[in-house]
């Protein structure tokens, strides 16, 4: 990430605790370029300009009488900086420092010079106080990253061991980057395209930054990004499309901004899965509709198969009795005449004799009509709301609820059966075919993410992590495909 704040021409902050190498990545970078030059140091409420800018001109105050400074070996002619507690400086270093970082520029008694400024790298414990004037500075960090001890035992037994850790890297002259390569990357990157499917993500991620998670609490925060971050984020993205011989950002790239998005360290988590899940969102669009689309086709494929069931056992039996909406048989003197029966649960149901205890069943008000009263069997499962369980038996022209009779409306003379199509017809959607399909899809969008170089192992778990809760989701689905064949 510091090498892509370096070729962005951008700056990184790393927050965590001393003795975690944070300096050592800015050694580190320094080698990366031809003739690099590097200035660290270690800032504290007393240091001056002097030390990070360089000293006045004596001689040029006395003989000259400009205020200039004697820049050679200092911060304005360094291609790589590192500043170690940056939030301990004075104001007069910090507001210098705001120019230097946003435009690459220092003013040096009357002349306003270009600076060789490719990389800096700030470092700190702790966050910039509030009320102090910090948050202009802390703004113009492109990248944030917490750094901490190394978690993994086998890492850390490494580290240990390890003489060469706080060497300087050998990098052979082929390899580091020279001025004027800088200057040839720097205008091939200006060139680099932001299609609209990226901009799209990227003013979702923008627009959920409204609603963050903070850490595993129910608090939720407003993250605020200005306009100037955002501008600089699109500059990461084009420099990570071109770190990967590509002429066009692609959602691949999208992933490891989040380190440009949190305020605090707390929301960081929060930004990850937005970030995430909104790579993963047309998916979890289509998933929804493709779910919805399914269980709409399994009623249209239950109302056919009742229909047709009801129609096969009228024409055996219960030919006489009186067809409501297609569904059901009407209780006469039940319920003021309001009751109806599901006519396939009465066609099961249980025949009426002595010492027959019948089958579980329910009452309960009709949500689509509150005047209607339902009884149907049940099994133990999906208990309606406002419902209470009876004992249910048949004979030949009613039913017996908890013992008591209720005949079942009949035909009147001469009226004929009304018994409608059911709503809708039959899918021919292969709804396994689009399920695969949707599966891979989020495979290879996954698998492309996992393949920029700039995301973490961390990073590239979550995503999968992520993505295992839609294959679960579309595993259940299949179940329900297979339901609906047995329709």
């Amino acid at each position: 990430m510091a090498l892509l704040a370096a070729l962005a021409g951008e700056s990184i902050i790393l927050l965590g605790p001393p003795g975690v190498a944070k300096s050592m990545v800015a050694r580190r970078l320094k080698s990366a370029f031809k003739d690099g030059r590097s200035f660290e140091y270690l800032m504290s409420r007393f240091s001056t300009p002097d030390e990070i800018f360089g000293p006045v001109s004596i001689s040029k105050l006395k003989t000259q009488d400009k205020y200039e400074r004697n820049t050679d070996g200092y911060l304005p002619t360094a291609d790589v900086v590192f500043l170690d507690e940056i939030w301990k400086a004075g104001p007069a270093i910090q507001n210098t420092l705001l120019t230097v970082i946003n435009e690459k520029r220092f003013r040096n008694g009357d002349a306003e010079i270009h600076i060789p400024l490719k990389l800096l790298v700030s470092a700190s414990n702790e966050l910039p106080a509030h009320g102090e004037g910090l948050e202009a500075l802390w703004d113009r960090f492109a990248i944030r990253m917490e750094c901490t001890n190394i978690k993994n035992e086998a890492n850390f037994n490494a580290m240990l061991l390890d003489e060469d850790s706080e060497k300087d890297i050998m990098v052979p002259e082929s390899l580091r980057i020279s001025n004027e390569e800088y200057l040839s990357w720097t205008m091939q990157i200006n060139q680099v395209t932001v299609p609209d499917r990226v901009l799209k993500i990227i003013n979702a991620i923008r627009r959920a930054l409204g609603n963050v998670v903070v850490g595993n609490s129910d608090e939720r925060h407003k993250v605020y990004v200005s306009d100037r971050r955002w501008k600089n984020i699109v500059r990461l993205l084009k420099t990570s499309a071109f770190m990967h011989d590509r002429a066009e950002v692609e959602l691949a790239d999208i992933l490891p901004v989040y380190h440009c998005l949190w305020q605090e360290p707390e929301e960081a988590e929060g930004v990850k899965d937005i970030v995430i899940g909104t790579l993963l969102s047309e998916f979890s669009t289509q998933f929804a509709q493709l779910k919805k689309d399914l269980e709409a086709d399994i009623r249209v494929y239950r109302q056919h198969r009742a229909t047709q069931k009801a129609r096969k056992q009228i024409q055996r039996s219960d030919g006489d009795k009186k067809i409501f909406d297609s569904f059901y048989y009407h209780l006469l003197d039940h319920d003021t005449g309001n009751t109806y029966i599901f006519l396939s649960d009465y066609q099961q149901m249980r025949s009426h004799s002595k010492g027959n205890a019948g089958q579980s069943g329910v009452i309960y008000r009709d949500p689509k009509n509150p005047r209607r009263s339902i009884i149907r069997s049940y099994d133990g499962a999906d208990t309606p709301q406002k419902s209470r369980t009876v004992s249910l038996t048949r004979d030949q022209d009613g039913i017996y609820i908890d013992g008591v009779y209720f005949k079942i409306e009949t035909l009147a003379p001469g009226e004929k059966q009304q018994l409608a199509d059911p709503m809708g017809e039959i899918t021919d959607r292969n709804y396994f075919l689009e399920i695969e399909s949707l599966a891979d899809r989020i495979s290879k969008r996954v698998e492309e993410v996992k393949e920029n170089m700039l995301a973490s192992p961390t990073d590239k778990k979550t995503l999968e992590d992520f993505a295992k809760t839609i294959y679960q989701e579309l595993a259940r689905m299949r179940y329900d495909v297979l339901k609906l064949e047995e329709e």
